[in-house]
């Protein structure tokens, strides 16, 4: 992966910043037709747009039906970050929502995406009944109302930023160009 890849040249933090797209989504989620309706949007172009930027990546990437509330996800994932191994959270609710399409907007999915994540269910679901990383994710989106972000993945350092899925090069080259530091070869 492109992120991975960096993070072994660069000597760089990635944090997940979470961003709402589409907030006004109910959680049991809407047809893609009905979220794009009346707006000149071609789903069949765009699906193959980002099928091919994924196939580059090497991530699976599937044919969606439905859009779901992910804002209960990205409280989830919140809470992985201060969990070791909560990475593996990022990486699951990917997998289910852009693979598998399942609903991410529904406890119950989401409590099975954290077990396959290898992450303490009863843990997750007491964070989440208590809302426990609802101002984090508020301050995140505090964040990229303030900066601009307009779409996802976002790639932002040093006080600008790269918007959208964009191959490795230009990645290198954002982060070359903001002074991210080369890592350090360690050698024999």
């Amino acid at each position: 992966m492109r992120i991975e890849k960096l993070r072994q040249k660069f000597d760089i933090e990635i944090k997940w910043v979470h961003f709402p797209l589409h907030p006004e989504t109910p959680d049991e989620g809407m047809t893609l037709e009905a979220l794009f309706a009346g707006r000149d949007y071609d789903l069949e172009a765009s699906y193959r747009r980002m099928k091919g930027l994924m196939d580059e990546e090497g991530l699976d990437y599937a044919r969606r039906t439905h859009t779901y509330n992910s804002r209960r996800a990205q409280e989830l994932g919140a809470w992985a970050d201060t969990r070791e191994g909560g990475e593996a959270l990022h990486e699951a609710l990917y997998r289910a929502y852009f693979v598998e399409g399942k609903n991410i907007g529904d406890d119950e999915t989401l409590f099975g995406i954290v077990e396959d994540a290898g992450l303490p269910v009863e843990e997750a679901r007491e964070a989440l009944r208590e809302r426990r990383f609802r101002d984090a994710v508020d301050e995140d989106w505090a964040r990229c109302r303030k900066l601009g972000v307009s779409g996802v993945p976002t790639f932002a350092a040093g006080g600008y930023g790269v918007v959208g899925a964009q191959p490795y090069e230009t990645l290198e080259r954002f982060l070359t160009e903001i002074g991210a530091e080369l890592r350090v070869e360690k050698g024999g």
